[in-house]
């Protein structure tokens, strides 16, 4: 889908120069003189590498939209983590530093949305909130009841979230994926 230089948006994904890039910061600029123009601040989604462009009203450039797929999460395989596309049972292997530091959240049958451009995984999404078992963490101290005081915990996949005291050893709580913190008990 076309769209003039004007209209790049922060979030917005393009091909430029033959590659895929990101929109991650839009400033519009109108000199006093000449015509106003979009200094957009790109990054690459391949390399990571960042570019700073400017697009005039008049340019276009070709937004790209990503297919996305639910997926399955079998296992792991030495760096690979193992994934199967719930309506073929294809599997798909992605390296673990792809997933990022949020492969730990990963749990067997899990499903996660996976985004393909021309069928190459670009990214993944877990679900926001995962349950998780507390395995170890420091027993509740009497009269610790002031409102904000938190504890250390570890959890069964090796992550340390900060707890209420009232949260003990071998209970399941709800976990943010995005910002690792905890959110409740489990029910």
């Amino acid at each position: 889908m076309k769209i003039n230089g004007n209209e790049i948006r922060p979030g917005n994904l393009i091909q430029h120069k033959n590659e895929l890039w990101v929109a991650v910061k839009v400033q519009h600029v109108k000199p006093g003189k000449g015509g106003a123009f979009a200094q957009v601040e790109l990054k690459g989604v391949e390399t990571g590498t960042k570019l700073n462009e400017r697009f005039r009203a008049a340019e276009t450039v070709e937004r790209v939209r990503l297919e996305q797929k639910d997926y399955q999460y079998l296992y792991a395989q030495g760096d690979a983590l193992v994934f199967m596309d719930t309506e073929t049972y294809e599997q798909l292997e992605l390296q673990a530093d792809f997933v990022g530091e949020r492969a730990t959240f990963l749990q067997d049958g899990m499903t996660v949305t996976v985004e393909l451009f021309e069928g190459r995984p670009i990214g993944v999404s877990l679900p926001a909130q995962v349950t998780l078992t507390v395995a170890e963490t420091e027993p509740v101290v009497k009269g610790q009841t002031a409102a904000n005081s938190f504890k250390p915990a570890v959890l069964d996949n090796g992550v340390k979230v900060m707890v209420p005291p009232f949260v003990s050893e071998g209970e399941s709580i709800v976990v943010d994926t995005e910002e690792v913190t905890y959110l409740r008990r489990a029910d």
